[in-house]
């Protein structure tokens, strides 16, 4: 089971990889709104990074948490920016969680983002409403609680969770950025869908792609 999970969680990177790496120009055009306009390349960069990196494991007794702190060390290494130790500290946090369940199941997937979401918000401080990534991981984390608790199927359950996700970046284009170098521009940011949480609806899709498999 684990085995199979380690292997899950390297699709997981690879499918984020791909269309993080697809987005990219995108990402970057909402950077360069209300940023320095280089958030779909140092995301490109940093799983892109990772994916390469697990692709040279060995799976056959790799646990799952192994994969997360691999992902955690090798995106923190490539990715110089604030985003670099963020979802590094999500990864780390998601392999502690990781380490304490038997199975990555609907549960497990859940809890995995919790921890994640978890990780950014201790790691930046930040909260829901500060027109950041957490617009995004806040709301996808509560809804995947919400389906788990209604004992919803895993297309339900995913469905669920990349809508609250959208719901929330979709919902910072009508915020003023508090936090990070869009909060450089105050009330010039309003009217633009934050990069990062953008981003992290992209990542939220490629991890129903696989999981929903």
């Amino acid at each position: 089971m684990q085995e199979n999970d380690a292997r899950k969680l390297n699709q997981m990177f690879n499918r984020i990889s791909n269309l993080i790496a697809a987005e990219k120009d995108y990402l970057t055009e909402l950077d360069g709104a209300i940023g320095d306009a280089d958030h779909g390349i140092t995301m490109m960069l940093g799983f892109g990074a990772v994916a390469s990196e697990l692709a040279r494991s060995d799976f056959e007794d790799l646990l799952p948490s192994a994969v997360m702190t691999t992902a955690a060390s090798v995106f923190l290494n490539a990715v110089g920016a604030s985003t670099g130790p963020l979802y590094a500290t999500a990864f780390l946090r998601a392999a502690k969680t990781l380490e304490a369940r038997q199975s990555l199941d609907a549960a497990g997937q859940v809890a995995m983002l919790q921890a994640i979401t978890v990780g950014i918000q201790e790691r930046g401080k930040g909260q829901r409403g500060d027109k950041t990534m957490l617009d995004t991981w806040i709301p996808a984390a509560e809804a995947g609680v919400a389906a788990l608790e209604r004992e919803s199927g895993p297309g339900e359950l995913w469905r669920d969770i990349t809508a609250a996700g959208e719901s929330g970046a979709a919902a910072t284009r009508s915020m003023v950025a508090v936090r990070g170098r869009a909060a450089r521009l105050g009330e010039r940011s309003l009217g633009h869908v934050d990069p990062g949480a953008a981003s992290a609806v992209l990542i939220l899709k490629a991890m129903a792609e696989v999981f929903v498999d």
